[in-house]
C-alpha cells in the first residue's frame, strides 16, 4: 500500500502552490494609478497579498500613502475583480518544483485540497486556467467554509470536503493565516520560505520549513509518519 494512502494534504493558493503576485500586483497597480497613486513593486505582495481582494486593497493603499475609507471599498472591489479576473492567469505559473511534488505525493497515494482565502470562484478559474484543478478533490475559499484562514473552520472545513480528516492530514502554506490554521485544526504543517509572508518563514511555527518543492515529498512523509 502506497505510504500516504487515506493521507490528506491542504495547500494555500497564492503563494505556496502558484506564483500569483504579478497578476494580482498588476490588478492592484492598475486601480493605484487610476486614483493618482505610483505603482507597488512586485516584492511589495509579501506586504498585500494572501488574506483575501479587500484587505490587499486596504494595504496596497495603505502601502502608498492613503487610508482606504470603508465607504469606498465594495466599488473598489468590484473593479478589481473585474481586473484581475481579466489577467487570472496572464502570468501566474506554479512555483518551480510544484507540479512535479504533486506527482510524487498523488503517487504515494495522498489526496489534495485548496485551502485558500482567495473566493472559491476565483481559485477554480485560476487553477481551471493553469489546468491543475483535476489534481485537487476539493478547492474550498472562505466563501465556501463560512470562515477565513486562521480560523480553523475553514481547513476542516476543506478537509472534509475531501475526504478526509485532521487526523491524518497536513497544511502547507506561506504565510502566517495557513500555519495558524493548521494550530488551530490540530493539524501539522509545512512551510514555504519562498510564498508572500510579512512575517519571516522561520517564525511562522511551523512543524516543519522547506525551502523548494522537492523537499515536500520526504517532509510530509516524516509528518505522517509521527
Amino acid at each position: 500500500m502506497p505510504p500516504l494512502t487515506g493521507a490528506t494534504i491542504a495547500f494555500d493558493l497564492d503563494g505556496a502552490l502558484v506564483d500569483s503576485a504579478p497578476d494580482l500586483v498588476g490588478a492592484l497597480n492598475i486601480i493605484l494609478d487610476e486614483h493618482g497613486h505610483p505603482a507597488l513593486p512586485m516584492d511589495a505582495a509579501r506586504f498585500v497579498v494572501g488574506h483575501g481582494a479587500r484587505a490587499m486593497l486596504g494595504r496596497g493603499f495603505a502601502a502608498v500613502g492613503e487610508t482606504l475609507a470603508e465607504a469606498r471599498m465594495d466599488a473598489l472591489f468590484e473593479r478589481f475583480i473585474d481586473l484581475y479576473r481579466a489577467r487570472i492567469a496572464a502570468e501566474t505559473r506554479p512555483f518551480p518544483g510544484c507540479v512535479a511534488a504533486l506527482d510524487a505525493l498523488a503517487a504515494d497515494g495522498a489526496t489534495f485540497v485548496v485551502c485558500t482565502n482567495k473566493r472559491t470562484d476565483l481559485a477554480v478559474a485560476l487553477l481551471d486556467a493553469l489546468e491543475l484543478s483535476p489534481r485537487f478533490a476539493a478547492i474550498v475559499g472562505p466563501d465556501l467554509a463560512g470562515a477565513a484562514k486562521p480560523d480553523a473552520r475553514h481547513l476542516l472545513y476543506a478537509l472534509a470536503a475531501a475526504g478526509g480528516s485532521r487526523d491524518r492530514a497536513i497544511m502547507v502554506g506561506d504565510a502566517a493565516t495557513d500555519i495558524g490554521a493548521a494550530r488551530n485544526a490540530g493539524v501539522p504543517s509545512i512551510a514555504l520560505s519562498f510564498g508572500y509572508s510579512d512575517v519571516p518563514p522561520e517564525d511562522l511555527g511551523a512543524d516543519v520549513l522547506i525551502h523548494h518543492f522537492d523537499e515536500l515529498p520526504a517532509a510530509a512523509r516524516r509528518l505522517l509518519a509521527r
